[in-house]
C-alpha cells in the first residue's frame, strides 16, 4: 500500500479562457509534473491546439481534454479565447464557458481526480465538486493583494458589509485591509472595467463570480510567496478563513526554442546587434489592445525617447474586431535599424533574456513582471484592464516600476510623457533607483530553488488533503 509521501496525484486544472491564464495553469502543471504527478489539463480545443508545445520528458504526465466550448449568441464562430475577441464581446465568452458545466461534469465523474484546481470565473464549480466528493481548491492567477479587494466570505466576519456601490468608491483600500495599503485602483482603471466587475445586462458579474469561488472553495492557491507580500496572504486567510497555499512566483520554464527557428532566429540576429541593457522591450499581455490614439502617442513618445526598441503590437483582437490598430505615417521607415515592431506572438521570455533589452513598458501583468524582473529589467508600467492597477500600485510604492504619468479621469497620456517615462527608466540618473531595484528583485523573483520549495510545499498539501476514497483505495 503507498503511503501519503511516494503516492502520486492526478490533479484536474480548468483555467479561464485567456492566455494570462492558460500559461500560469501549464506552469504548475508543468512544476507538479516534473514532481511525478498526473495532470488534467482541460479546456476548448483551439486553446489547446495553441498551447506551447510540452517537452518530451512531460508529455506522458500532462493530458490535454478537449472540451467543445458551446455557441452562444453574440459570440462569434471559432472565438475561444479572450485575444480572440474584442473587450465588449467577452461578456459572451462567459456564458460559453458557463455552458461547459455539463460535459466537464462528465469527466469528473468519469476519471475520480485527487484534487481540482480552477480559476475565477467558474462560480458553480465548487458545489459540484463537493457533491462528487473531490477536494477542491481556486488557483489565483493574480497575488494576494489583488485579491484582498474583494469582500470577506468568513461567516466570522459576516458583520462587513460590501457597500462600494460607484466607481469612486474602487479609489481607496477597502475597509477590511486594516493596514496602511496602496491597493486601490485609479479612477481611470476603474471605469474600464466597472461594467463587467459589478454586473451589466444581467451578466453575473465579476464580483460575484468571485465570491462563489471563494466562498465553496477548500483552499486558496495564489500566485505569490511568504518572501513578497505576506500582509496580503495573511489577510487573505483571515477573509475566508481558509488554507492559502502560495504556489511560488512561478518564473518561466523556457521553451524549447531552436537558435534556428524562425522568428527567434530573425529577433535573435537583430538584438545581438543592439548594445547592451539598450532596448526597452513593449508588449501588453494577451488582452490588452490600446486604442489608436494610445498607439499613437506610444509610437510618438518612442521617436521621442531615442531608445532603441523591440515593439510586440496587437492591432487586433480577433476577426470581431472591427478597430484595426495602425502605425503613425512612416513610423516604421522613420525607426528602421533603431527599432522592431512584431505584431504576431513572441518568444518574450526569450526576448527579455537577452542581454541587449534593459528594460520594459508592460500592462503590469504579474506574468510579464515576473519575467522581467527575474532577468533584471527595469520596468515601465501602463495599465489597461483588469487588476493591473492593483499591480501596479504595489510595483510604484516599491520602487520596482514607474507609471506613465496619465490623466486621472480619462487614462489619457502624451507622447511626451512616455518618451520622459522611458528615458527616466533606461538612461538617466534620477531613474537608476528602478534599474538598481530591478537587480536587486533578481534574486528573488528568478529563484528557481525557491520555486522549487514551493511546488514541494504545494505538493505536500495536496497529499495530506487528498480525495479520501482514492487514498484508501
Amino acid at each position: 500500500m503507498a503511503t501519503v509521501d511516494d503516492a502520486k496525484l492526478h490533479i484536474a486544472m480548468f483555467p479561464w479562457l485567456a492566455f494570462g491564464h492558460f500559461i500560469p495553469f501549464l506552469e504548475v502543471a508543468k512544476l507538479l509534473a516534473q514532481k511525478g504527478h498526473q495532470i488534467s489539463y482541460i479546456s476548448t480545443p483551439h486553446n489547446i491546439d495553441r498551447l506551447p508545445k510540452l517537452p518530451p520528458s512531460l508529455s506522458p504526465s500532462i493530458h490535454f481534454i478537449k472540451l467543445p466550448l458551446p455557441q452562444v449568441q453574440h459570440l462569434p464562430e471559432n472565438a475561444e479565447a479572450t485575444s480572440d475577441l474584442p473587450y465588449d464581446k467577452i461578456p459572451y465568452l462567459k456564458l460559453a464557458y458557463d455552458g461547459l458545466k455539463d460535459s466537464l461534469m462528465k469527466f469528473l465523474e468519469t476519471s475520480h481526480p485527487d484534487w481540482l484546481v480552477y480559476d475565477f470565473v467558474p462560480y458553480w464549480l465548487p458545489p459540484l465538486a463537493q457533491n462528487l466528493g473531490i477536494p477542491n481548491a481556486f488557483f489565483s492567477i493574480y497575488f494576494a493583494n489583488a485579491l484582498c479587494m474583494l469582500k470577506p466570505t468568513s461567516p466570522l466576519l459576516s458583520e462587513i458589509v460590501d457597500d462600494r456601490k460607484n466607481p469612486e468608491d474602487f479609489t481607496v483600500p477597502p475597509k477590511w485591509i486594516s493596514f496602511p495599503s496602496p491597493v486601490a485602483f485609479r479612477l481611470f482603471e476603474v471605469n474600464r472595467i466597472f461594467d463587467e466587475v459589478t454586473g451589466v445586462d444581467s451578466q453575473v458579474s465579476v464580483l460575484d463570480r468571485c465570491e462563489g469561488v471563494l466562498r465553496g472553495c477548500d483552499a486558496i492557491f495564489p500566485r505569490g510567496c511568504w518572501e513578497f507580500l505576506p500582509e496580503y496572504s495573511h489577510l487573505l486567510q483571515e477573509l475566508h478563513q481558509k488554507p492559502v497555499i502560495p504556489v511560488g512566483l512561478l518564473p518561466p520554464t523556457y521553451e524549447a526554442i531552436n537558435d534556428n527557428d524562425q522568428p527567434w532566429r530573425s529577433m535573435k540576429e537583430w538584438l545581438d546587434k543592439q548594445e547592451k541593457g539598450s532596448i526597452v522591450y513593449i508588449a501588453f499581455g494577451s488582452e490588452a489592445k490600446p486604442s489608436q490614439e494610445e498607439v499613437t502617442e506610444i509610437a510618438l513618445g518612442l521617436e521621442l525617447a531615442g531608445l532603441p526598441f523591440f515593439w510586440v503590437l496587437k492591432t487586433q483582437l480577433g476577426l470581431a474586431d472591427s478597430e484595426v490598430i495602425t502605425l503613425p505615417e512612416g513610423f516604421k521607415e522613420r525607426n528602421k535599424g533603431r527599432g522592431w515592431v512584431w505584431t504576431s506572438w513572441a518568444p518574450q521570455p526569450k526576448i527579455l533574456s537577452h542581454d541587449s533589452v534593459g528594460g520594459t513598458l508592460t500592462h503590469s501583468g504579474w506574468g510579464s513582471v515576473v519575467e522581467a524582473l527575474m532577468n533584471e529589467r527595469a520596468v515601465i508600467l501602463l495599465t489597461f484592464l483588469s487588476e493591473q492597477g492593483l499591480n501596479a500600485r504595489i510595483l510604484e510604492e516599491k520602487k520596482m516600476g514607474y507609471s506613465i504619468p496619465r490623466n486621472e479621469n480619462d487614462g489619457s497620456f502624451t507622447r511626451e510623457a512616455v518618451a520622459k517615462s522611458l528615458r527616466l527608466v533606461m538612461v538617466e540618473e534620477e531613474g537608476k533607483v528602478y534599474r538598481d531595484k530591478a537587480k536587486e528583485m533578481k534574486g528573488l523573483f528568478g529563484d528557481r530553488d525557491l520555486q522549487d520549495r514551493y511546488t514541494d510545499n504545494l505538493i505536500m498539501y495536496l497529499k495530506n488533503h487528498r480525495n479520501q476514497k482514492t487514498r484508501d483505495s
